[in-house]
């Protein structure tokens, strides 16, 4: 049903845009991770059921187009439809590449006489109804969308459910991913799943100006020597960040002298020595690096290693699984290309 309900919602979404609002429901395509700029012009889309492209005779319209563009993009309707136009050419490239595909994917599943049955259908279309707010709602969508006519309607839900069986059957039952398979990809690529010596500290920096005087060098000697003693009065993570909060110069002051993880070849020298020596919660001595004075608490020391198989492997599968996916479902493409005609317009 996961196929099917992305063309639904875009279906729903589209009809919500040419009345002025935007179904409640979410979509079920991943959101974009960064919010795009809409500064700049933008493309409203508004479908006329002008033909953009032709496959084995079938015309699919900007209607269909549209539809694939929501789904890829449903960032849009928080924009009353619109798309940011520095995206919109790869976007409508992706649609149109979308939309032939399911065409060729459901002339296949006809073919092949791959048959939904009326039970699913009907389950499908219950679902879908769900989504609209009131029942006049869902018949206004039905006017606008197929004239008032429900058996159109039932017969795109079968259309899709069509295209979901047959990827189902020739590209996601073709993916799956064995333990077998995760361990020899875990075991091939090592690298991958190792990580290095690192250490988790928070530091106290005194920070004499640059080209300082003698007198400000002697300054920021008196200073570090104080704030050591109050550092060491410290029981804790939380009591030594409040400190740097108060007397750091460095920039991590503001984050309660917190650096996270730092490699092992980044640590100075000087810090790196008895680094190598301390206990998790422990506190340097005031080490002096080139003009600075430094203290810092040892959070935690993790020496180089490799993450155990166990570990990974959900997310390993997740993601050799999409990989495997993709090239699947590419190899489908270029298989149902080979003997059909397909013309952009």
């Amino acid at each position: 049903m996961k196929y099917l309900f992305s063309i639904c919602a875009a279906v729903l979404f589209a009809f919500a845009v040419a009345h002025g609002q935007v179904a409640s429901h979410q979509s079920s395509q991943p959101q974009p991770q960064a919010k795009p700029s809409f500064d700049i012009p933008s493309t409203q889309l508004k479908p006329v059921g002008k033909p953009v492209a032709r496959v084995n005779g079938v015309v699919l319209t900007d209607v269909d187009l549209v539809r694939e563009e929501y789904v890829i993009f449903p960032y849009a309707k928080q924009h009353g439809g619109k798309l940011p136009a520095e995206m919109e050419p790869g976007i409508r490239k992706g649609a149109l590449q979308m939309i032939i595909f399911e065409e060729l994917v459901y002339q296949d599943a006809q073919k092949r006489g791959i048959t939904i049955s009326q039970q699913r259908i009907s389950k499908a279309e219950a679902e879908l109804r769900q989504q609209f707010a009131s029942p006049d709602d869902f018949r206004q969508y039905l006017q606008a969308e197929f004239q008032g006519n429900e058996q159109t309607l039932r017969d795109k839900i079968k259309r899709s459910l069509l295209i979901e069986q047959l990827l189902k059957i020739d590209v996601e039952d073709k993916s799956t991913v064995s333990v077998a398979e995760m361990r020899a990809y875990y075991d091939k690529n090592p690298a991958l799943f190792e990580y290095p010596e690192s250490f988790a500290i928070q530091t106290i920096t005194i920070m004499p100006p640059d080209k300082a005087t003698p007198a400000q060098l002697a300054e920021a000697k008196k200073r570090a020597d104080d704030a050591y003693k109050q550092a060491k009065a410290t029981k804790n993570a939380e009591q030594f960040g409040i400190l740097a909060e108060k007397v750091s110069d460095d920039d991590y002051r503001v984050m309660m002298g917190d650096h996270k993880w730092i490699k092992r070849q980044n640590m100075p020298p000087e810090m790196l020595a008895p680094a190598l020596k301390m206990k998790d919660g422990e506190m340097s001595n005031l080490i002096q690096v080139g003009q600075f004075y430094v203290i810092f608490r040892m959070n935690k020391h993790v020496p180089a290693g490799k993450v155990p198989f166990d570990q990974v492997k959900d997310k390993l599968r997740k993601e050799l699984q999409q990989a495997k996916t993709n090239q699947v479902r590419a190899a489908l493409d270029k298989k149902l290309r080979a003997n059909a005609k397909v013309e952009t317009l």
